[in-house]
């Protein structure tokens, strides 16, 4: 359903449960029990819907701009059964003016571009979670005066534990305010 919606490429098939799905999974451990989580960028309910299937002790808010996302969200969702735990918001990161203690975005934007189009939305005392690449580490060099400007109190680049089935571990940016 996912490919003909076109919530992933028809390449990603292959490699959905070692790329994507367990990439999502090393974020879930980070995060603070009995809490709440915004996910920005959902997309094809990556990480939020895999993180509510492995964290039912979380809320989670997924955060996507259109249309056609939103409605297949919700599809994943009823058909997960996850309607206490998950709910669906239409709106520009830009737009939402919530904020949350716990906020993911994987493959939304650079982390010089993701950076200022989260961090209104994280919560004195929350943190971001960016889901990256192997360019994890460059990134954050090169969003250094930007973690100035924005007052980032810590910035660490997590190795989230590999899996057997996944190719490396996934990198994490745990940006703290």
């Amino acid at each position: 359903m996912g490919v003909e919606r076109g919530a992933i490429g028809p390449r990603e098939i292959d490699r959905v449960w070692e790329r994507h799905i367990l990439n999502c999974l090393g974020v879930a451990a980070l995060l603070a029990p009995n809490s709440e989580l915004l996910d920005v960028g959902s997309g094809a309910g990556l990480p939020g819907l895999v993180i509510a299937m492995a964290r039912p002790d979380i809320k989670i808010t997924l955060l996507e701009p259109l249309l056609r996302r939103t409605n297949l969200l919700t599809e994943f969702i009823d058909a997960l059964q996850l309607g206490d735990q998950v709910s669906v918001v239409r709106q520009r990161a830009e737009d939402h003016r919530k904020q949350y203690k716990q906020v993911t975005a994987r493959a939304v934007a650079s982390l010089q571009k993701l950076l200022p189009l989260c961090w209104p939305l994280v919560a004195p005392g929350g943190v971001l979670f960016a889901l990256k690449g192997e360019g994890a580490a460059t990134e954050i060099a090169g969003a250094a005066d930007l973690f100035v400007k924005l007052k980032v109190d810590r910035v660490n680049l997590i190795e989230t534990p590999g899996y057997p089935e996944a190719p490396q571990p996934g990198r994490v940016i745990r940006v703290e305010r």
